[in-house]
């Protein structure tokens, strides 16, 4: 009996282990943007189970915690799932937050040549899926650019110290995109210019700041995530086709190079081969197109490997 049971806490504990790896994942992912954790969730088998764990918090569970109490609670959510999931996302993003930081700083042009890169091919990738192009799916395209320009334009940049409802929310915009394949939580931050704000948060362990952006996080979660999900069940191509526009709009904003001017109030952009004559530094040309095609190269591996593993599991 012992035996049993002691065999059962192990293929618990390794199922929960698995489980915190596949976050790891998605936290890894959602640091960089471009990629999307829910993309990821779909490739490690895991997005359906997360989708549904999410969609169960609301006033129902706190009905069912204040009623039935934690351990109900806790098995109407699928905590333990949610739990080992979070803690690995979580895991990646304060243990590679640093690191993006440090290269953003000492060698920006490659990395948001990576970034660059990673869009441009995730936009390809999902316009792959939109199917049957209409009048209103071209609007939503549109729309989607027009937003994403609109936004990167009044959206904080430099120095400058974004007030505390920004973080607020920035935090529901974000949590949104976990639960959409194609999209990441970061290109949302990147989007709306608070992407290195964020993260520098996250390496100061600045409490206040993330103390608010999680409080964003929460309320879009319980705000957005059922609209989200109808949109995607009634509405995929044209959801999809806004999200591609949205990624289209951003790719003025990220791209690699730019030139400060002191009469423009924000930085414009240079074609690569002119950037060394007009600021004086590398353009490092080939190392950035170098990169651009690494990033196409892990999201493709990405998109196939998640597209085989569909295949197999329609044969099954």
């Amino acid at each position: 009996m012992n035996s049993h049971l002691e065999k059962i806490d192990r293929m618990l504990l390794l199922e929960i282990v698995i489980l915190f790896l596949k976050g790891a994942l998605m936290g890894a992912a959602d640091v960089v943007p471009g990629v999307s954790g829910g993309t990821i969730a779909f490739i490690v088998g895991i997005y359906d189970r997360l989708l549904n764990s999410l969609k169960t918090l609301g006033p129902a569970s706190v009905s069912i915690l204040f009623r039935q109490g934690v351990a109900s609670f806790w098995r109407y959510i699928d905590g333990t799932f949610l739990a080992a999931v979070l803690s690995g996302v979580l895991f990646s993003i304060f243990t590679m937050a640093r690191l993006i930081t440090y290269g953003l700083e000492v060698w920006p042009i490659l990395v948001w040549s990576f970034f660059f890169g990673l869009v441009v091919v995730s936009a390809l990738l999902i316009l792959r899926h939109i199917t049957d192009w209409n009048l209103a799916r071209f609007l939503c395209f549109v729309v989607g650019i027009i937003v994403a320009v609109f936004i990167g334009y009044i959206s904080p940049r430099g120095a400058v110290q974004p007030e505390w409802y920004t973080f607020l929310w920035a935090g529901a915009l974000t949590i949104c995109a976990m639960i959409l394949p194609g999209i990441s939580g970061s290109f949302i931050l990147l989007l709306l210019g608070l992407y290195i704000p964020v993260m520098q948060a996250v390496i100061d362990f600045d409490i206040a700041t993330l103390l608010i952006f999680v409080v964003g996080c929460v309320s879009g979660l319980l705000l957005f995530s059922r609209f989200l999900s109808w949109l995607l069940i009634h509405c995929r191509f044209s959801t999809l086709a806004f999200l591609v526009g949205s990624m289209v709009g951003s790719v003025e904003k990220i791209w690699p190079w730019k030139q400060t001017l002191s009469w423009e109030p924000l930085p414009i952009n240079v074609l690569p081969w002119n950037y060394e004559s007009l600021t004086g530094q590398s353009s490092d040309l080939w190392e950035a197109l170098g990169l651009m095609l690494l990033a196409v190269v892990l999201v493709s591996v990405f998109e196939w490997y998640g597209r085989s593993k569909a295949q197999i599991n329609e044969s099954d």
